[in-house]
């Protein structure tokens, strides 16, 4: 099933490029969206063996740039067979993105480019109008805020966990072979690591965040998330920084 991944992928780009022009720059329009009133989780699963990916991850950059969205990369394993490992490819990416599609979130799947915003809605992530309308849509009903070393979700969340992410925020990468070959890529915010801590069924959801998140190898950007269990529906998102040593 796999091997068809990267040919749907193409399919999705191709139809993006023909609606919305091979520009990766934004409309007047588009730029103009209203931002959301809470930040909002926006996942990007992508690939160095990707060659539609490239302006999935030059608009992820943009978002960044914004700051009103928490916005991550999460590239995948199952282009690698096609002639270039990605080095910073994660199975567990590819495990969270076969959840999604499961949940059979609106507009989700096991392709690349896909942008996945607040685990609730999916697009091609090059598809800025698309993505840029699930932001402004993108349902928060919760709140995170950090009470000494801990952080702390606005209500109890049953069934629920924070989970803590260790980012690196920029890499660049040389690609040897494949669909990018004799390209170098640039990424933003790619997860390194991630770890959660489990609500209890009653009282508040709290924990600090683990040692091994904090002092993962290569981070320089930290962020938690109040999600559902399994790949569920994200009910806050904040960055955070590292506790002091």
């Amino acid at each position: 099933m796999k091997i068809l991944l990267p040919l749907f992928s193409l399919a999705l780009g191709a139809a993006a490029a023909l609606l919305f022009g091979p520009s990766d720059r934004p409309s007047a329009a588009i730029a103009a969206s209203t931002p959301p009133a809470a930040p909002v989780l926006v996942e990007l699963f992508t690939s160095q063996g990707c060659s539609s990916c490239p302006p999935a991850d030059r608009l992820l950059e943009r978002l960044d740039a914004e700051g009103s969205v928490v916005a991550v990369s999460r590239p995948v394993t199952y282009w690698d067979r096609l002639g270039w490992k990605d080095t910073l490819a994660r199975a567990a990416n590819d495990a969270l993105q076969d959840r999604y599609a499961r949940r059979g979130l609106p507009g989700a799947g096991v392709y690349t480019p896909e942008a996945v915003v607040q685990g609730s809605a999916a697009a091609v992530g090059s598809d800025e109008r698309a993505l840029r309308r699930m932001i402004g849509a993108a349902p928060s009903d919760a709140a995170l805020r950090l009470d000494g070393g801990r952080v702390v979700a606005s209500r109890s969340a049953a069934g629920a966990e924070l989970r803590f992410l260790a980012i690196a925020h920029r890499a660049s990468v040389d690609v040897a072979r494949g669909e990018n070959g004799n390209r170098r890529l640039g990424y933003t915010n790619v997860v390194l690591a991630e770890a959660a801590a489990p609500c209890p069924a009653s009282g508040a959801c709290a924990a600090a965040m683990p040692a091994a998140i904090a002092g993962q190898r290569g981070a320089d950007r930290w962020a938690v998330l109040l999600q559902d269990r399994a790949g569920g529906r994200v009910h806050a998102v904040r960055w955070i920084g590292r506790p002091a040593k």
